[in-house]
């Protein structure tokens, strides 16, 4: 067996992140100490594969884990020096993806996002980061936040938590969504002093293209492997009309133009035909939300190959920490949830899966149960390739900006591994994902096993 060796203060930083996540309750029994050991291979052997493709599961096989990848997969025996993980005939899946998340502004309020000490909100996100990788979703794309500094410290094993493709700062207009300055702060001096939360990352104002691109190439120069706009009203922002349109073609093409010279793209956060229009004529790849879009945007986007990237809203709980006037939006948006899922089918767009969470821990604790959602428009099977291998190829529009090249959400030689032990059939009962520390026997994440409710001490064949 190799030992992968760090050096003394990884692990000293690491125990100190697992100090802090027990004293505010984290339970972290499952994760093994900093990873401080590592087989460097792991066998699973005697599995049912859903390969996050096929709607049937495999015969009974077994799948070699050497380092982060997948090495061989065989309804043969595999002899290999490996920790043995035997898996009874259980599910083995990718690991989930959730396209649309904010992995900063899971837990603060609104107020103590903006106000509380930034060190503070890294801890209780590094908090998150770890809860939501114990609930299966071993990659996020980050859609708007500073989670530069998160997504480092877990790729250095500093925290356990998932991949995360970082959007950075959101763009946005004086008024727009993501523009939480009170009238007090008007008028803005351009060039002069920025907002609390443009200082801490969070969002970033724009009113002219040449702005526009400033704001985007400081999102890419921190490493940004998509940019966000936000392209019309919104829910949580207080100045936001749910039906106005915000940037220009001219503003938004200069953000895809910015993208571009990355190799990567644009997602801008839009609900109305405008919005969306104007974004996909200015070269927009992806559209965040759509829940209020007509007959003929969804047609406009199945043709030029847009992608959806939409939430199952289907009650007030996105709205649950927020004021009367912005669940009164959010009724908006839960209004045109069966429509935005029927368009999408009816012409075929190119749909992902996201929760976009904000404000609240307990229902960032139904991130599962939301995906099981769903199957009031999907089958089981349906569902769960949306959040593997749909979600995945999402991710690769990121081109050379992809933080982690290499296969993502699906089970097959050669893709990382990603990889979730389910105890039962989640094809024929996807219930079973709201429930995952129950039903969830092993997250593995790049190869490495963070949980594992089958052994205490790994078997060695």
């Amino acid at each position: 067996m190799s030992v992968l060796r760090k050096p003394a203060r990884t692990f000293k930083i690491a125990a100190f992140v697992a100090a802090f996540l027990a004293s505010i309750g984290m339970n972290f029994a499952a994760l093994p100490a900093a990873q401080a050991q590592q087989a460097s291979a792991v066998l699973f052997q005697n599995v049912r594969i859903f390969d996050g493709k096929s709607a049937t599961l495999s015969a009974p096989s077994n799948v070699l884990i050497r380092n982060n990848k997948i090495e061989k997969i065989s309804v043969a025996p595999i002899q290999a020096d490996a920790q043995v993980i035997a898996g009874g005939e259980r599910v083995l899946m990718p690991g989930l993806i959730d396209a649309h998340w904010h992995a900063m502004l899971v837990r603060p309020t609104p107020v103590s996002a903006m106000a509380d000490d930034v060190g503070y909100n890294n801890l209780l996100a590094a908090a998150e980061a770890t809860a939501t990788l114990m609930r299966g979703f071993t990659t996020v794309r980050d859609m708007g936040g500073p989670s530069f500094g998160l997504k480092r410290a877990i790729d250095d094993d500093l925290v356990p938590g998932p991949r995360i493709y970082p959007s950075g700062a959101v763009i946005t207009i004086t008024g727009g969504h993501g523009d939480f300055r009170q009238l007090t702060d008007l008028p803005r001096t351009i060039g002069g002093m920025l907002s609390r939360m443009e200082r801490i990352g969070g969002s970033m104002v724009a009113d002219s293209p040449d702005e526009v691109r400033v704001r985007a190439r400081e999102q890419l120069m921190q490493g940004a492997s998509q940019v966000k706009l936000t392209a019309g009203g919104g829910v949580a922002s207080p100045f936001s009309p749910l039906d106005v349109s915000t940037f220009t073609e001219l503003e938004l093409r200069a953000a895809v133009e910015a993208a571009e010279n990355w190799g990567t793209y644009v997602a801008v956060h839009a609900y109305t035909p405008v919005s969306i229009q104007r974004s996909i004529a200015a070269g927009a790849k992806c559209v965040e939300h759509g829940h209020l879009m007509d007959e003929a945007t969804a047609r406009l986007m199945a043709e030029k190959g847009i992608w959806l990237s939409t939430q199952p809203f289907l009650n007030l709980e996105a709205a649950s920490a927020l004021g009367p006037s912005e669940q009164a939006k959010m009724r908006q948006v839960v209004a045109g949830t069966d429509r935005v899922y029927a368009l999408a089918k009816k012409y075929r767009i190119k749909t992902a899966f996201g929760t976009d969470i904000l404000f609240s821990q307990a229902l960032a604790e139904r991130q599962g149960a939301m995906l099981a959602d769903l199957t009031r428009w999907y089958t089981a099977a349906e569902a769960l390739t949306m959040a593997t291998s749909t979600n995945a190829e999402l991710l690769s529009l990121s081109g050379p900006r992809n933080p982690y090249p290499g296969k993502l959400g699906v089970v097959e030689e050669g893709a990382l591994a990603d990889l979730l032990l389910v105890e039962g059939n989640p094809i024929d009962n996807i219930r079973l994902v709201e429930d995952p520390a129950r039903n969830f026997l092993v997250i593995m994440k790049g190869g490495k096993v963070y949980k594992n409710l089958l052994a205490q001490e790994p078997s060695r064949r």
